[in-house]
């Protein structure tokens, strides 16, 4: 009988757009073979310089992508919410992991078995394409990295983690000031000083120290005029 994390990973495994286009011997392998993993806040999930080869999604939590110098300096990049992947260039060219993932929240992920991965983007167009578009949408929030490295605005940092680039999948964050701290590599203090500067513009609100967007449409305009000209 399936527990109930069990059938939240089934439910998210055939919810995916390119599930539903698989033959249905492969669908059941699928279903068979991924599994979820609970991790709980602060916990390290996987380890940079691995080779534990797979795809991985946030059924549940938040999870974050951090890199680590000469196993002491480490420098948080991504967080990635529920309902997103990770993991696929790893995957893709089969090598050890460049970063850590840790958990900023007890969360559930799904695993999608390297072999399994491998199978369906040699064979399945549906699943390439899928692919492709995900990894667009990386390229993106790269770039949108490169480009937050520049700002010495900490208004203008925290701003762009919290838009769209990066948080594709929800609109409802939730998310702490510590968690968003770590996101963009700035002391909890510097990042109430910049939430306080955008909850005066109504971008945000700031509630039990969570932080919810009030006005998307006034966090673009806000990115665009300190964009560089």
């Amino acid at each position: 009988m399936l527990n109930g994390i069990d059938v939240m990973a089934r439910q998210f495994l055939h919810a995916q757009p390119w599930f539903a286009g698989l033959p249905p011997a492969e669908r059941e392998t699928l279903t068979a073979h991924v599994r979820p993993l609970q991790v709980r806040k602060g916990a390290l999930l996987l380890q940079q310089g691995d080779l534990d080869g797979g795809w991985y999604a946030v059924l549940c939590g938040l999870v974050m992508l951090e890199s680590e110098a000469d196993g002491q300096r480490r420098s948080a990049f991504m967080g990635v919410p529920d309902g997103e992947w990770f993991g696929e260039g790893t995957a893709l060219k089969n090598e050890p992991r460049r970063y850590n993932v840790v958990a900023l929240r007890d969360s559930w992920l799904l695993q999608l078995p390297q072999a399994d991965f491998q199978r369906l983007q040699a064979s399945d167009l549906g699943f390439n394409r899928h692919l492709v578009a995900h990894l667009n949408m990386r390229l993106g929030q790269a770039m949108t990295l490169i480009e937050t490295g520049r700002m010495r605005s900490p208004e203008h940092r925290v701003a762009l983690y919290l838009s769209r680039e990066f948080w594709r999948s929800t609109r409802r964050l939730h998310l702490t000031q510590e968690e968003l701290g770590h996101l963009v590599g700035l002391s909890r203090q510097t990042v109430n000083r910049a939430l306080r500067s955008l909850a005066g513009l109504g971008i945000v609100s700031l509630d039990l120290a969570r932080v919810q967007i009030q006005d998307d449409a006034a966090l673009d305009r806000y990115l665009r005029q300190l964009a560089p000209a």
